[in-house]
């Protein structure tokens, strides 16, 4: 027994060691270049402090707690219990937390279904500032380098951001075996050049103690929020170690942050503070100081592959959530295009790429500096990681079954560390904090629109509603004729008829001998079991209903389900099918139900959402469409 149990623990290891590998190359990059200008920030920004040994010893204590008390308790031990059949990410949450068993108040649960909402839109201003700064904050280095350098810092960022957002369609699933070495390599070289520093002055380990950062706050009484706002860029990657868990699950990344990523981090930012302690001239950038002279050019290549890394995990992110918005009812359908046969998590989006990289480069633009920018970075961060706080809470209580004062003693505490952030953030509102929040409350906008716009389309549409009875009496009353062939009529409502079924067999008088009337549903898990995928139930003869079940993180494709249906016995002649489907003419009217500019923003977006043909991948040649028209 010894030796099976030996067996298996070897078995095992090589395993945890590659996704380990991978977690460093996707999950950290984002927190693993702030380095480049968070701590410079406390030093050189908008909200600066003097330079003196309590505030350098009461920084590093804030940056060191602060990665303890957010990170690793709140993210790696209590958020990523939280995961939706192992996927991570704050929709995730909100769908796994907001079914409706759990509640029995829908007021209480459209308001857990807002928060989600708001949390998923501000990731979108995430998307675009984390690849601003951190290209931008990796090419400075130039300057400091070789000084003469310093007017193609702009170019040189904006053709590196170019060429990133160019080459998403290949897809990452050639160059995504790179990532692990090179944020290896990374992190090694920051964990080395920080320990220089602190062996030659290594007083600096003092500042580990908690009681200096409470001095610092203290002392500064409201100045500290301030403070507190260059501190959380640390941390600012905190969601993509929850987003990305479904890719390498909680134990590689709890391991790969316990012993590498956060003392490497500590050993940088000791590092630093010990160079500004002993040189405060080169506060204006102590990352690049801490390198030799020899060094900052190769230093500067490594720090601009560590940020199109982080960039690259940012973006796919985006990528992740857009579709698990689409799935879910947030967001109108878009192509969606896979870039690897292997890996269904590889996804490339056209539109949201293309608009990432117009919102990036005019980040660039606008900001000219990672300074400037970094003065509106942390906004709609610190809100998102408040928002995820407070669905994590919901879930301490429905899934987990904590008793209350449990759940509301924890979550206080994180509630408080979060809104302190929030509020120290909130003080960058004039200095561009105000971008992001716009971008989040653009998208925020778009999704609730859509979300209520279809729950309204719905309404109308059941008004409509055909029931089996209804239409079984109606077409045996109807003259038609019967043609060979098999159609499928696709319909959202598993339990009515499709409405093309009814005016074909009305208008057209025509009726095919097999009809399968065929329903995709989106269910709020990521994954649907391969047993609960296809309901097959008859109908009359000649006439089937099937309902297909997806996940969020499952791709709905039509062929696959009729495939399923042979496997299960359903007869079928694949060359011979021909798809009707319902395409609603959505007009916006002054009924009752949204506002009407909204009613009009929702008919825009459905007018220019993916056609069903494409998005569900049926045969072009094998589509009819049919017109229905529908007020709101």
């Amino acid at each position: 027994m010894h030796t099976d149990s030996s067996e298996a623990n070897s078995a095992h290891r090589p395993a945890l060691a590659t996704l380990s590998l991978g977690a460093l190359g996707v999950v950290f990059g984002d927190i693993g270049t702030s380095p480049l200008y968070a701590l410079r920030e406390c030093f050189h920004g908008p909200h600066k402090i003097a330079v003196s040994a309590a505030h350098v010893f009461g920084v590093l204590s804030l940056v060191f707690w602060s990665l303890l008390l957010i990170i690793t308790i709140k993210y790696l031990l209590l958020i990523l219990r939280a995961d939706n059949k192992g996927e991570g990410g704050i929709l995730a949450l909100m769908a796994l937390v907001s079914a409706r068993k759990h509640f029995k108040n829908l007021k209480v649960r459209s308001l857990v279904i807002g928060l989600g909402i708001i949390g998923a839109a501000l990731l979108y201003g995430d998307g675009m500032i984390t690849p601003a700064i951190s290209v931008l904050s990796a090419i400075e280095g130039l300057q400091f380098a070789a000084p003469a350098l310093q007017p193609f810092v702009i170019p040189l960022t904006l053709v590196v951001l170019v060429a990133l957002f160019t080459v998403q369609h290949f897809g990452t699933a050639r160059i995504g075996s790179a990532f692990g070495p090179v944020m290896l390599l990374w992190f090694g070289v920051l964990a080395l050049l920080g320990l220089r520093q602190i062996m030659a002055y290594p007083q600096i380990l003092n500042a580990l103690m908690p009681g200096y950062a409470l001095q610092l706050l203290l002392e500064h009484g409201w100045h500290a929020f301030g403070i507190l706002g260059a501190v959380f860029l640390v941390v600012t990657g905190g969601e993509a170690l929850y987003a990305d868990m479904g890719h390498f699950g909680r134990t590689p990344i709890r391991i790969t942050w316990l012993v590498f990523v956060l003392p490497a981090l500590m050993l940088n930012y000791l590092g630093q503070g010990a160079l500004i302690m002993m040189h405060p001239e080169n506060v204006f950038n102590p990352f690049y100081q801490l390198a030799p002279g020899w060094l900052q050019i190769p230093l500067i290549l490594l720090a601009t592959a560590a940020t199109v890394i982080a960039s690259q995990a940012l973006i796919s992110g985006v990528f992740s959530l857009t579709r698990q918005a689409i799935q879910l009812g947030y967001s109108p359908r878009m192509a969606i295009i896979h870039t690897s046969p292997d890996t269904i998590g590889q996804i490339y989006v056209p539109f949201i790429n293309w608009a990432l990289c117009v919102g990036t480069i005019g980040l660039v633009m606008f900001f000219r500096t990672s300074s400037a920018m970094a003065a509106a970075y942390g906004v709609a961060v610190s809100l998102t990681m408040l928002v995820t706080t407070l669905l994590t809470g919901v879930a301490a209580r429905k899934l987990w079954h904590w008793n209350m004062p449990t759940v509301v003693l924890i979550i206080s505490v994180f509630v408080l560390i979060d809104g302190m952030f929030f509020t120290a953030n909130a003080l960058k509102f004039i200095h561009g904090g105000w971008l992001a929040l716009l971008i989040g409350l653009g998208v925020y906008i778009c999704m609730s629109t859509w979300m209520d716009g279809r729950r309204l389309l719905a309404q109308r549409l059941r008004l409509k509603r055909i029931s089996v009875q209804r239409f079984i009496g109606d077409m045996l009353k109807m003259p038609h004729t019967m043609v060979s062939g098999t159609a499928i009529y696709m319909t959202a409502d598993p339990e009515s008829m499709p409405q093309a079924l009814y005016y074909n067999v009305k208008h057209n008088k025509v009726l095919h001998k097999n009809i399968i009337i065929l329903s995709m549903v989106i269910e709020d898990m990521p994954r649907v079991a391969a047993d609960d995928h296809i309901q097959i139930s008859p109908l009359v003869e000649g006439m089937t209903r099937v309902v297909a079940y997806f996940g969020f993180m499952d791709d709905p494709n039509v062929i696959d389900v009729l495939i399923s249906c042979e496997d299960k016995g359903l007869k079928l002649e694949l060359g011979e099918i021909t798809f009707f489907m319902g395409r609603e003419s959505v007009q916006a009217t002054n009924r009752p139900g949204m506002a009407l500019w909204r009613e009009k923003l929702f008919v825009f977006m459905a007018r220019n959402a993916q056609n069903p043909t494409e998005y569900f991948r049926i045969p072009f040649d094998r589509a009819v469409e049919v017109g229905i028209q529908v007020d709101i």
